[in-house]
């Protein structure tokens, strides 16, 4: 709180603009010249903002995050801004005027509601958290939608909104948190509290299990860029419902509780479904939709005899398919010329690097490699994105 209240002085605020390109290498040496006309903790301060500046423009986008501040938790905590507007549509688009975000962090998730038209009470009891939430909103010019309260969300009463929104936290001293109930607040807390509102929104870990998932609540995963960041639990929607949404997009695939796909040879195509897919257990889904079947039943790889574009998986055409052998795809590679050789695995001990290491892919041409099993058998798979 000390750093931050630093660098919202006008002093404070020309050296955040001074400092913000600053090449890390060459820290040192800035600090030093900077010292000689500003505090020393004030220079610390900037730098140290600078860099989480940096490292939060992959999350919040350069413009802004170049106005934001953010504590080294806040930007590893955060979520994604295009993940944050997606639900803050979602919200929006369900009647959704008021939300309490309880345990708001730096305010990601605040600032994308309030971009949806939506007020926010946002709540932390991280003192630190909460006042760079309350400079967040005023930075970006959301101050009279967000309300930033520093207290424990388990003693805040959200009677009166619309909605509720809860992103516990899932980090401890010993890093991630597997567990849900040793989330904080715990997972049936977050439950309790948004059964009491007419709609809610809990974020959670996209490793949770299916069976933990609470009756009554709709469960959906979420990828960006074929990248999978969360679930949330929303309450208040379509009880039951399981889906996959894709971002950008956003594209939503429903589960439709289809059987699992049958076991078959390979076809000419093979399909890797989105992660999000995956994690939502819609594998089958994707299946019918590219008339499919599995290579192996304890594998997502979808195979199938014909080319049918879906968003929710990438299709690669297969050229060849053998018994899992260094040697034998050593010498197809030479013989192919491929030096730029993708390695993707499923149910594979092989790492992918060693696998490079071994097979020195040298050539004008690309190809990709599938480590998989068919049958059980550790196989091959050598093709091309279709």
């Amino acid at each position: 709180m000390n750093d931050l209240a630093l660098l919202l002085t006008p002093e404070g605020r020309a050296l955040l603009d001074e400092v913000r390109d600053t090449d890390p290498a060459r820290e040192l040496a800035v600090a030093t010249r900077l010292r000689r006309e500003h505090p020393a903790e004030l220079v610390s301060a900037a730098l140290g903002q600078a860099r989480l500046r940096q490292r939060a423009a992959v999350k919040f986008g350069a413009g802004d995050a170049g106005r934001m501040f953010f504590t080294p938790n806040g930007v590893e905590q955060s979520t994604r801004a295009s993940v944050a507007a997606y639900r803050a549509r979602r919200m929006a688009d369900s009647g959704v005027t008021s939300v309490a975000d309880l345990c708001c962090g730096i305010g990601g998730d605040a600032i994308a509601l309030a971009r949806a038209g939506i007020r926010v009470l946002a709540v932390d009891r991280d003192p630190p958290t909460a006042a760079a939430a309350r400079a967040n909103a005023d930075a970006l010019g959301l101050a009279d939608l967000i309300e930033v309260r520093e207290a424990d969300v388990t003693e805040v009463d959200p009677a009166g909104y619309d909605a509720v929104f809860v992103d516990p936290a899932r980090r401890g001293g010993r890093g991630r948190i597997f567990d849900p109930e040793a989330y904080s607040p715990p997972l049936s807390w977050a439950v309790s509290a948004a059964r009491r509102a007419p709609h809610a929104a809990l974020k959670i870990a996209p490793g949770i299990p299916h069976e933990a998932v609470p009756e009554d609540a709709e469960a959906e995963w979420i990828s960006d860029g074929g990248d999978v960041k969360e679930a949330v639990l929303w309450f208040g929607t379509d009880p039951g419902a399981v889906r996959a949404t894709l971002l950008p997009g956003p594209r939503s695939l429903l589960s439709r509780a289809l059987p699992d796909p049958p076991v078959r040879p390979p076809g000419r195509y093979l399909y890797e479904p989105d992660g999000a897919v995956i994690r939502a257990h819609l594998v089958a889904e994707v299946a019918d939709q590219v008339d499919g079947g599995l290579l192996d039943a304890t594998i997502a790889y979808v195979t199938a005899d014909a080319l049918r574009p879906t968003p929710y998986a990438t299709a690669y055409e297969i050229t060849d398919h053998l018994p899992f052998n260094v040697k034998k795809l050593k010498a197809l590679l030479r013989e192919r010329e491929v030096g730029t050789l993708t390695v993707k695995k499923r149910g594979s001990a092989v790492e992918p690097e060693e696998l490079r290491k071994k097979v020195k892919p040298q050539g004008p041409n690309a190809a990709t490699v599938f480590l998989t099993r068919l049958s059980g058998a550790p196989t091959m798979l050598i093709g091309h994105p279709a």
